[in-house]
């Protein structure tokens, strides 16, 4: 049984039954069978079903902001914003799918040789519950216009959220089956992976659950894109706008409450310009206005999960024991539901959870750093790769460190990491391994087949 409770006030909304594994088997037959029929569509159909799908999710954007607010917290106008960049990833693959799968030509000495992009087949997708609707849409575009099926196994407290997609690409027109989700817990989801009709799965989530779901699929010499944590490092220059790069860094670290892979997790601050930049950043951080999801003005809602405070305050008590100090917050509320304060950290030990692990919440920590090379060292030193950022007046200096310095899967000057349609996203060393996004991600899930003419 699986149930959802509003993080806001702790009071259960729904329960769903889980579903038997005889069942589950069932629907992998249906998508699979939907498959042989669904690749042959053209690319203009699928465009136009993805047109579709991106107008429905326009014109009911505050229905679903709602159903994200009540289901994992999400403050409502990030919601809104969150729905509508579904319908533009929908919309930008519509408009450009054809034209990143379309033959290659590569001269041989063959009559004529090229490099044809077929479709895999059914992939699973294994999302989690902080961006609800963007994490799936980000894979499914792409994966629909390539003329995949996809099977959905969203994280169980957005259950509704899953739903809800699986209804408006069937209100859309999507061929019956070609999308489907299921309803099912960890434990089923190696057996599911095995199965001979599943092609490929795409996993965003932690990086424990990468190596488990990496483990399985390699046995099973099945495709695998991997988007996993991160502990991103933004480093503010001297040169550095303080005022810019503090709204930077507010946004960064705080938007959907911190609960999120690419958030601003440590922020390196050069010593010269330190005392300034935290004194601004700390008004900022205690000014965010905090509380009911579905008030249009709270920037940070509650926290998704009971279990997800109680381990994130585990971290910010183990990390003051090693030696940061608290700026502010800090504590778990006595209010009703998951609620955590604006919590600053600074100064904290190079092996304290703050900054070995992924904290997953409105907690930042600032770091004083003596020049570049220091920057580099710490930014660097974590095990993950996702995102970066660099804020400095020379921006030749700036794209030198983004680009040749900095080891992570993307990075952005003067502004905080986000993902965009038009830009490959993913990471690398424990963050993962493929991109989503852009013509590489269109390019994951298909078969790069050469075709030669003798």
């Amino acid at each position: 049984m699986f149930q959802t409770i509003n993080p806001h006030t702790g009071e259960e909304v729904a329960r769903y039954e889980e579903m038997q594994p005889k069942k589950v088997e069932n629907i992998i037959n249906d998508v699979h069978a939907a498959w042989g029929n669904f690749r042959l569509t053209s690319f203009s159909e699928r465009g136009a079903t993805l047109q579709k799908i991106a107008a429905i999710l326009r014109a009911r954007k505050r229905e679903l902001a709602t159903l994200m607010a009540t289901e994992m917290g999400k403050p409502f106008q990030q919601g809104i914003a969150e729905a509508e960049k579904c319908a533009w990833v929908c919309e930008y693959y519509a408009e450009n799918g054809e034209k990143f799968l379309a033959d290659e030509i590569i001269p041989s000495d063959a009559k004529k040789s090229y490099v044809s992009y077929q479709p895999l087949g059914v992939v699973l997708a294994i999302m989690p519950w902080n961006f609800p609707f963007w994490q799936v849409f980000r894979f499914a575009a792409p994966a629909i216009m390539a003329g995949n099926c996809v099977l959905l196994k969203h994280a169980p407290n957005v259950t509704g959220c899953a739903l809800e997609i699986e209804k408006i690409v069937n209100e859309a027109g999507l061929p019956g089956n070609a999308f489907r989700t299921i309803i099912a817990d960890i434990p089923q989801v190696e057996n599911i992976i095995r199965n001979k009709k599943i092609a490929a799965v795409t996993l965003t989530g932690s990086t424990g659950a990468g190596r488990s779901v990496a483990a399985i699929a390699g046995s099973e010499i099945k495709k695998c894109v991997l988007e996993l944590g991160g502990s991103d490092p933004y480093i503010v220059s001297d040169t550095a706008d303080i005022d810019l790069a503090v709204k930077a860094c507010i946004t960064g670290r705080f938007l959907n409450g911190g609960q999120s892979c690419i958030a601003a997790k440590r922020l390196l601050i050069f010593s010269g310009i330190y005392d300034a930049f935290k004194t601004r950043f700390l008004d900022a951080a205690v000014a965010l206005k905090s509380g009911d999801p579905m008030d249009e003005n709270s920037f940070i809602g509650p926290m998704a999960r009971a279990d997800l405070r109680e381990a994130l305050h585990k971290q910010v008590v183990e990390t003051i024991a090693k030696g940061a100090k608290l700026l502010t917050g800090g504590y778990i509320p006595e209010e009703v539901g998951f609620h955590y304060p604006v919590t600053v950290l600074e100064e904290p030990t190079l092996d304290s959870p703050a900054c070995t692990e992924e904290v997953f919440g409105p907690v930042a920590i600032l770091i004083k750093v003596n020049g570049l090379e220091d920057a580099l060292r710490i930014a660097n030193s974590t095990d993950y790769g996702l995102g970066a950022a660099v804020f400095t007046a020379d921006t030749s200096f700036g794209e030198d460190i983004a680009k040749n310095k900095l080891e992570t899967g993307s990075c952005f000057l003067n502004t905080f990491v986000k993902s965009d349609p038009r830009l490959p996203f993913g990471g690398i060393k424990t963050s993962g391994f493929g991109r989503e996004l852009s013509l590489l991600g269109i390019r994951e899930f298909v078969n790069a087949k050469t075709v030669y003419i003798a």
